[in-house]
C-alpha cells in the first residue's frame, strides 16, 4: 500500500508502532542518534528493517531533546518509561520536520503521551499565462 503513493508526494507514518529503538550505530543514517534506550525490542528491529526498505527515516529520534519531552508512554506505577511512538518520512523530505517531542499536558484519560510534530512545507506556485 505505501509503494502505490506518487513518488512526489510526502509521504510520512505517524503512530503507536511498540517499537523501541535502541542506539544501533550501522543505522543511524535511518534512526539518528536521539534515542531514550540502549537495544530494540522485536518491533523497533520491524521498524528499522521497514524505514530502511522503503528509504524512510525515523524523525522522533533525531532531535536532542531531555529524557521527559522523548518518551511517549509510562507504565501504571510510573517507574517504567518508553519511547515507542514515532514519526517516519520519506528521506527524500526529511529535512522538512523541524522538531518532533512530546508533551505530557494533553488530558486524554491515557498512558501515552501526545506527541507533537512541526512541519515546513514550501509550495511550488505556477505561473499563469495573462
Amino acid at each position: 500500500m505505501f509503494d502505490h503513493f506518487l513518488k512526489y508526494h510526502m509521504k510520512m507514518l505517524l503512530g503507536d508502532f511498540n517499537a523501541k529503538v535502541g542506539r544501533e550505530i550501522i543505522s543511524k543514517p535511518t534512526i539518528g542518534q536521539e534515542s531514550l534506550h540502549q537495544d530494540n525490542n522485536d518491533n523497533g528491529v520491524r521498524l528499522v528493517n521497514f524505514a530502511t526498505s522503503k528509504n524512510l527515516v525515523v524523525k522522533s529520534r533525531m532531535f536532542p531533546h531531555r529524557n521527559i519531552h522523548k518518551y511517549t508512554w509510562t507504565s501504571r506505577d510510573g517507574k517504567t518509561h518508553s519511547q515507542i511512538d514515532h514519526v517516519l518520512i520519506v528521506r527524500r523530505w526529511h529535512s522538512s520536520v523541524l522538531d518532533v517531542r512530546s508533551f505530557r499536558g494533553g488530558d486524554c484519560e491515557t498512558d501515552q503521551y501526545l506527541v507533537i510534530e512541526k512541519v515546513r512545507e514550501r509550495l511550488a506556485v505556477g505561473k499563469q499565462a495573462a
